[in-house]
């Protein structure tokens, strides 16, 4: 793989990308070659700018994927202003902290959206404006030219889906952005000729990087809001997707729905993030997509995105998170903070210039998660200090163990909930499984284990095969059955809501 280039240039700059006449975007508006998304982009920042906001002021959007979602990251950064996406899944609550926290001064949203606020939910120095009229500010007037930004100037906020508590805003720049887009390019080999479906929400980091590295390849990006599997292979038959990135809970949906041959043909390169992908459902997409890399990757909103593993090696090392991507240094350091040189378990710390600035407004949890850099450190500087436990092996490929706040700690043990979960899914009688500690008097915690069905309930079969795998102590108790599990907005299992359901 060729290295990517490391100049952080402004995130808005357009005039480089795309061969002329190439299709850049592709939204239910309509189609925008790179000539006409330049102008796009353009046309908007300057109209942004024109309403008097003062550079660095925050510009929020609620609204479904489409062109305006699409031209934001990109226009209020030449317009000096920091986007703040909104998951349109989220509610009024969630919604009215993050416009109070960020202090959003213009919120684009829809009619319906903005009606379902409430007197108090959108601070006083908000603006809001419809999504007609935002679209208005497309019209045919004066056009901004790309920024000067430093690379260290701050683009965005993305906040946090709040499953862990109230959403957190995490800071970044222009540096981030553009080098992530360039990193991933980069590794997932994107060309001018793939068209990328993009599914996930752009107010996730893996979401939004959809739009920034096809664009940084010169290819064309197809904005999705999806309602059922069926409209994702539709778009990808459709318009002749080659790329497609997702979350365990959406593979598991894709794999169990039906593929017309030529749909699942046009896919060459399928990513997937935000947790472990079972080897039965690699299995499965094997199968269903014979001709389609698969990249495995890990993640954190803290520093966009910090390993991958090449698709060669995914058979031979099916659960493996691989190796730092471009532009990241990956360290693994024992108790005392010491980088582990060879083989051996710790927590993984992510240095380098994809490191976000830090949450907004919060300097105490920022303190907590953002630390100088272990001492022999490359880029030296702040590192993300994750609170993943992971174990990297002999050939240096990464493997995840668990959340050092969220293991099991029963019998004196401590027990990653990933283990447990993957022994449930790889019996065969489960899709998906969700592992979490309860208080128990005689243990510590108890294990319980929640689970959707891949076949009728087959409670003690189940039973027999995890006795079958795990240890005595790794053994959970209630197993709950259930035809749905919860997600977050962001398409993950809601872990926190499955436990305050346990524990209700």
């Amino acid at each position: 793989m060729q290295a990517p280039d490391p100049n952080p240039r402004p995130l808005d700059h357009l005039s480089t990308l795309g061969a002329p006449g190439a299709p850049a975007l592709v939204s239910r508006e309509g189609a925008l070659d790179y000539a006409a998304l330049e102008q796009a982009v353009g046309t908007l920042a300057a109209a942004l700018r024109a309403r008097g906001l003062a550079p660095g002021a925050r510009v929020a959007s609620w609204l479904p994927k489409g062109r305006m979602t699409s031209l934001l990251p990109l226009a209020a950064a030449r317009a000096g202003l920091v986007h703040v996406p909104i998951n349109p899944l989220l509610k009024r609550m969630q919604v009215a902290h993050i416009l109070a926290d960020s202090g959003a001064e213009l919120l684009l949203s829809g009619r319906a959206r903005l009606a379902a606020l409430e007197p108090g939910d959108v601070p006083s120095i908000c603006a809001g404006l419809d999504e007609e009229a935002g679209f208005e500010l497309l019209g045919h007037g004066e056009k901004l030219a790309p920024s000067r930004a430093a690379p260290d100037d701050l683009a965005a906020l993305l906040y946090t889906s709040g499953s862990t508590g109230r959403p957190k805003g995490v800071m970044l720049t222009h540096a981030n952005l553009w080098l992530g887009a360039v990193s991933v390019a980069a590794y997932l080999r994107l060309g001018p000729e793939d068209r990328v479906l993009a599914v996930l929400p752009f107010s996730f980091d893996y979401g939004q990087n959809q739009l920034l590295s096809a664009w940084a390849a010169g290819a064309c990006v197809v904005p999705l809001e999806y309602l059922t599997p069926r409209d994702v292979i539709r778009m990808v038959e459709e318009h002749r997707i080659s790329t497609l990135a997702g979350v365990p809970p959406l593979w598991v949906q894709l794999i169990e729905a039906a593929w017309p041959p030529m749909a699942a043909l046009s896919l060459r390169r399928l990513t997937n993030s935000g947790g472990k992908l079972p080897p039965s459902v690699i299995r499965r997409m094997r199968e269903i997509f014979p001709v389609a890399e698969i990249y495995s990757m890990y993640g954190l909103t803290e520093a966009f995105r910090s390993t991958y593993l090449e698709p060669a090696l995914l058979d031979t090392h099916p659960d493996s998170m691989g190796t730092a991507i471009p532009f990241a240094e990956i360290m693994v350091v024992d108790h005392e903070g010491r980088p582990i040189e060879g083989p051996g378990e710790g927590e993984l710390v992510h240095a380098g210039p994809l490191v976000a600035m830090g949450y907004w407004k919060d300097p105490e949890r920022t303190a907590e998660r953002f630390r100088p850099a272990p001492e022999g450190s490359h880029y030296g500087g702040t590192a993300v200090w994750s609170g993943d436990r992971v174990r990297r092996d002999s050939e240096g490929l990464l493997y995840f163990v668990g959340r050092e706040d969220g293991m099991i700690k029963t019998a004196g043990n401590r027990v990653s909930p990933t283990e447990v979960e993957e022994a449930a899914i790889a019996s065969g009688l489960i899709h998906e499984a969700v592992a979490l500690g309860y208080p128990d008097a005689r243990l510590g915690e108890g294990i319980a284990l929640v689970v959707r069905p891949a076949v009728p309930h087959q409670e003690e079969a189940l039973r027999a095969y995890l006795r079958r795998q795990l240890p005595n102590f790794m053994q959970p108790g209630p197993i709950v059955w259930r035809d749905e599990l919860p997600r977050s907005p962001n398409g993950k299992l809601d872990r926190v809501e499955l436990k305050n359901e346990l524990t209700a």
